[in-house]
């Protein structure tokens, strides 16, 4: 488990957030956002004010990463970047999450690591980490800057022809049912949007086609509900192009591989994140992800 409690004893009377400063090796804002968030307990009870003292046992609820083995693509001295597999979150959701690729690169690279940028649990592919907080805030820089150059590779329902430029701007769901709400949609008084799209190849068997998708902006689930939009939904959304019913059953984890199969076309999103290029320190990098995108695509269409 990431998230573990662990008795302390302080021998002398001394505020929680100096003796997290200086006996646990915290910085001053971790040792405020640890109190805040209650993972300093008392007898039992959580210390919410960050002035609080504390002598004797505590318990300390603390992130201690695990690791599953995965090699990253690529280590550099300011960043290292990771083939994520799809299934695998960012971030812990809960503290009962048991692995999350932050596990992965804080136990690789140590506690200052960070991861930069977000995709999806079930989008695969490049994600690249910070493994300093300097460089962390040059390259959280560069995303929001849209100086990062990002290509996706999709497989879509239909036959996608050509290149197409989508313009829609996005807006969180509105609507009253928790399940909606997770949904994006194309509004005009959203966000404004951008991804160009290119065909590689269409599969005339499935009917399906191979998307190249190059987002300009980096809104929540854009790309997917960009392709929704113009009709060629992703192959395996559990999200987009489904009933209410079923985005339940996948929510609940209880829509069966071979329901959803029969339902999107695949067990997993089939979305993954292939290329990014950017400078960084003036140095030009380009990166393209080792994993066989094609295969992930046969593998998740059969049981």
């Amino acid at each position: 488990m990431p998230f573990v409690k662990k008795k302390i004893f302080v021998k002398a009377k001394q505020k929680a957030v100096l003796f997290i400063i200086n006996e646990l090796g915290y910085t001053q804002r971790e040792a405020q956002r640890f109190i805040s968030k209650g993972r300093v307990l008392v007898d039992g009870e959580a210390m919410l004010k960050t002035a609080g003292e504390i002598e004797g046992e505590i318990e300390f609820i603390y992130f201690e990463a695990i690791t599953k083995g995965l090699v990253p693509n690529h280590i550099d001295q300011e960043f290292v970047l990771f083939d994520k597999p799809s299934g695998v979150l960012i971030h812990p959701q809960t503290k009962a999450t048991p692995y999350s690729l932050i596990d992965e690169l804080k136990y690789q690279f140590g506690r200052d690591a960070n991861i930069a940028h977000r995709i999806d649990k079930e989008t695969s592919g490049l994600v690249l980490c910070a493994r300093n907080k300097v460089s962390e805030r040059e390259i959280k820089m560069m995303f929001q800057e849209r100086e990062m150059k990002k290509k996706y590779l999709a497989l879509v329902h239909g036959e996608f022809k050509g290149e197409r430029c989508v313009e829609a701007p996005l807006l969180r769901s509105r609507s009253q049912s928790t399940i909606l709400r997770m949904q994006v949609h194309v509004d005009k008084t959203g966000k404004a949007s951008k991804t160009d799209f290119k065909a590689l190849e269409y599969f005339p068997k499935t009917d399906m086609t191979l998307v190249q998708c190059s987002p300009y902006t980096g809104r929540q689930h854009q790309i997917r509900v960009h392709l929704f939009h113009v009709k060629h939904p992703i192959v395996g959304d559990p999200i987009y192009a489904q009933s209410e019913e079923d985005m339940v059953k996948y929510l609940d984890r209880v829509l069966s591989p071979e329901d959803r199969i029969k339902k999107s076309g695949a067990k997993r999103l089939l979305l993954h994140a292939n290329e990014l290029e950017f400078n960084l320190y003036n140095r030009n990098y380009h990166f393209q992800s080792k994993v066989d995108f094609l295969k992930e695509i046969k593998i998740s269409m059969i049981l």
